[in-house]
């Protein structure tokens, strides 16, 4: 982030840029306008449908085919002194601006770099269309955008497959393959979201880094606040398609003057302190004093080529008493999502013991359907969680028939009806596919089939990390409130700390197969005891005081 010292001349200008699908008269993206100055960090803030990603593709010439700007826009480009109109460049053109000038990096590094072929070959491919180098350079050239990227052992990585690599990994491998053409405006398209709270620091301080030793001007598409009040010099905000409003950081984040903007910064989740109360450990009625989730001593191992085995878990002990929420944070590849998988039966574990009501866990004989229906898992992603060929109706009563609930088809209806209404969700949707609703709602139709069956025990692995804020806070308070109606207990996967800390009893912290911290929710962010604890939570965007302060 270079501050306010731009050049005034901009190095990219956006006007009156439209784009329609097909001959549809109303426009996904509706007549935006900004420019970007040499070195300066432009955000565009928005939530899914925004319209931010389709002007992102649109400066670099790669709309689909079913989308069309309209002829009244124009995006002038000046990279190296000649200003051109990119909307009237042939394909071959384009081309050369493309990489070359103005880089592109995406969310999700594995649909961007091919998995046939090398990290290395990827780099020098994008070498050879870019620049004059000889063989010879372009692999040395690549081996050094490799470590520049921060990427330990970059010889050898040079010729690793990309499945061979980490999440954070890839993602700095795309950027390198981006840098190779040397651009001069660099667009990051959500290059953060999916990534744990210490990789996405990592690739923050990068990008930023990166930015002040090139020169680079840059244009951060995110719907994170956080990650803008990190970044951004300058942000725009966008909704159904249209910029409503943008200016500095400092002033929109602080002095917002659009509701919608109000209303985004007011559903991100605070871990500074909590934005809602939580709602405390159960109902007098249940007996506290013995868990309803005991593990004890859990251990899993994997095998790998060669015969060697590697350790996801390493000795887990918890416990989960009734009506209470017990949060489970760390990285990927932590073991949190082994544990759930062990805890609904989808895997078995190597050592170890799950008890549920003081009874060992089984997954065979008559026991199996018991638990499959006392235990039910929210996944983190809904879309393919729910059978796209069946409809709602079908979806929500399944359950019930392989439970035996209810005596027929009228009153399993009547009950898919009733979850409809406790999450929100209208009785017409019945009769829908799960392709017609947004990712928000998709979600809480997985809610409504998970509490199909009325368990005791709901385990959420990564369910809100996926949404936009708000979405995702509707999901947190459905969640909230489902809790106090049913007095479910809620066992809760994320790598976001602050969301834990927003809905949390208890918290435990998860580090390479081991609960390295645990305790109450409260102190364990206020006063961490592990050193791993002070890193994830150190590495988490904030958003200035003033913003938390704002009146609302």
């Amino acid at each position: 982030m270079m501050g306010d010292g731009f050049d005034k001349a901009p190095l990219l200008e956006v006007h009156d840029l439209s784009i329609q699908l097909g001959q549809s008269q109303t426009p996904l993206v509706d007549n935006v306008g900004f420019s970007v100055a040499p070195g300066e960090t432009l955000s565009i803030v928005g939530e899914s449908g925004s319209g931010k990603s389709l002007t992102s593709l649109a400066i670099m010439g790669l709309l689909p085919s079913v989308l069309r700007p309209t002829p009244e826009g124009r995006i002038m480009w000046r990279g190296r002194g000649q200003s051109r109109d990119l909307m009237q460049l042939t394909e071959r053109r384009m081309r050369t601006v493309r990489g070359g000038e103005i880089g592109m990096i995406f969310q999700e590094p594995m649909t961007s770099l091919n998995p046939l072929f090398t990290v290395g070959n990827q780099i020098t491919e994008a070498l050879a269309l870019h620049t004059d180098l000889n063989r010879r350079e372009r692999r040395d050239k690549a081996v050094a955008l490799l470590e520049k990227v921060g990427i330990r052992e970059p010889q050898e990585r040079y010729n690793a497959y990309p499945h061979q690599l980490s999440g954070g990994m890839r993602q700095r491998a795309m950027i390198a393959m981006t840098l190779a053409g040397g651009p001069s405006l660099l667009i990051a398209d959500e290059p953060t979201t999916a990534l744990d709270v210490t990789i996405q620091a990592q690739i923050l301080e990068l990008l930023k880094g990166l930015q002040t030793d090139l020169g680079m001007s840059m244009i951060f598409v995110t719907h994170d606040l956080g990650v803008v009040a990190e970044v951004a010099d300058t942000v725009l905000v966008m909704q159904n398609g249209r910029v409503v409003e943008k200016g500095a950081v400092a002033d929109v984040l602080v002095r917002p003057r659009h509701l919608y903007t109000k209303t985004l910064l007011d559903a991100v989740p605070r871990i500074e302190s909590p934005l809602r109360q939580r709602l405390g450990s159960g109902s007098p009625s249940n007996d506290l004093t013995k868990p309803l989730l005991e593990v004890r001593d859990l251990k899993k191992s994997y095998p790998l080529p060669g015969g060697k085995m590697v350790e996801a878990l390493k000795g887990i002990d918890l416990k989960v008493m009734p009506g209470e929420v017990v949060g489970l944070v760390g990285e990927s590849g932590s073991g949190k999502s082994t544990i759930a998988k062990l805890l609904v039966g989808l895997e078995k574990p190597t050592v170890g013991e799950i008890h549920f009501e003081g009874q060992p866990i089984s997954y065979t004989g008559k026991q199996a359907r018991g638990m499959r229906r006392a235990i039910q898992m929210i996944f983190q992603d809904p879309f393919a969680a729910l059978n796209p060929r069946w409809r709602i109706d079908s979806i929500l009563t399944e359950p019930m028939i392989v439970h035996r609930l209810y005596s027929g088809g009228g009153e399993r209806r009547e009950a898919a009806l009733t979850l409809l209404d406790q999450v929100g969700l209208p009785p017409s949707v019945l009769s829908r596919f799960p392709h017609e609703f947004s990712g928000g709602q998709r979600q809480r139709l997985s809610i409504a089939r998970a509490l199909a069956v009325k368990p005791q025990l709901l385990i959420a692995d990564e369910s809100v990390s996926a949404l936009d804020v708000t979405v995702q806070a509707q999901v947190l308070d459905l969640l909230r409130r489902l809790k106090s109606d049913l007095n479910m207990t809620l066992l809760f996967i994320a790598h976001d700390m602050a969301v834990v800390r927003n809905l949390c009893d208890q918290v435990g912290v998860m580090h390479n197969g081991q609960i390295v911290e645990y305790g109450k929710t409260e102190d364990v962010f206020v006063s961490p005891s592990a050193t791993y604890t002070r890193t994830l939570l150190s590495a988490v965007p904030r958003i200035p005081d003033q913003v938390r302060d704002r009146p609302h």
